[in-house]
């Protein structure tokens, strides 16, 4: 992979032209919902390309996509292969202390694979269960095996600046003194245009990472605006008053389209991913009926 390829043409876009009626249905959306959106848009068929409220959140679960390249990045690198088995551990260390701390299934989206601690599961498994249900404890074991600080150096030699991967999940220590990951959604759509486009690894690998991202289970936010029979990969993100979406979206007939949703400071997160799947929707329409 050539370094540096994700910035290249990308930052600093501006929203000129046919998509100012587009940017403009979006702004009122927004407003009449009374929240903190950002959002960042990317066409790969019209080269066409936006951003609207350019600010910083803290990430959620969108951190798992940079962690899933980095685990298929060393896999080509020849470290290991995806079908080898590690065992699965619950006993992680605080990047505040190193003091240990462990996860719960009440803080997990993913009940069976606490079934699994003790035991071994393939590094392909762990990835699909922490993009497709967001497993906390998949990824903090997939982060502990290819190093926090492999992931950061990787997001540097891209020159993305400001997704931040500190930490696992559930580092409470950590996250009482503000270390949190963190991203903007100009940053969210260069990870997920280098899987597009078949350079965040082999093109091979990049097919199974959509493919991954295709298959998952949360569906409530940008594919909800959609068609049902529309093909989207998707990771979202979600914590107290935090609720985002990332997605590469499959228009019939076209090459996709990226769309980046964050939204802060909504209370219900039913109400959030309203507003997610409204915004979605309009995306969708400019962009069909052109």
């Amino acid at each position: 992979m050539a370094v540096g390829l994700l910035c290249v043409g990308l930052l600093n876009v501006s929203a000129a032209g046919e998509v100012n009626p587009l940017i403009g249905k979006l702004k009122r959306a927004i407003a009449r919902s009374g929240a903190e959106v950002s959002i960042e848009f990317q066409d790969l068929e019209a080269f066409e390309a936006f951003g609207i409220n350019p600010v910083d959140m803290h990430a959620a679960s969108l951190m798992k996509v940079p962690v899933m390249i980095e685990v298929f990045k060393q896999a080509e690198q020849g470290k290991y292969s995806l079908d080898d088995k590690i065992i699965v551990t619950n006993e992680f260390k605080s990047i505040v202390d190193g003091s240990p701390y462990s996860l719960t299934i009440i803080e997990d989206s993913d009940d069976d694979i606490y079934r699994h601690i003790g035991k071994e599961m393939s590094l392909r498994e762990l990835v699909y269960r922490m993009i497709t249900v967001s497993s906390n404890l998949a990824t903090n074991v997939l982060i502990e095996f290819v190093g926090v600080e492999n992931i950061r150096s990787t997001l540097t030699e891209w020159g993305i600046q400001k997704m931040k991967v500190l930490r696992g999940v559930e580092d409470i220590k950590a996250y009482e003194k503000g270390l949190n990951n963190r991203t903007d959604a100009s940053s969210m759509m260069l990870i997920l245009k280098s899987i597009a486009e078949g350079r965040a690894a082999s093109d091979k690998a990049c097919k199974e990472m959509i493919e991954i991202l295709s298959r998952q289970e949360y569906r409530n936010k940008i594919p909800a605006g959609l068609p049902a029979d529309v093909r989207v990969a998707n990771k979202t993100g979600s914590i107290t008053r935090i609720d985002h979406d990332a997605a590469i979206v499959f228009p019939e007939g076209r090459k996709p389209y990226i769309l980046v949703v964050l939204t802060r400071g909504i209370e219900k997160r039913a109400d959030a991913e309203k507003l997610i799947a409204e915004l979605s929707r309009i995306v969708y329409d400019f962009v069909t009926k052109k």
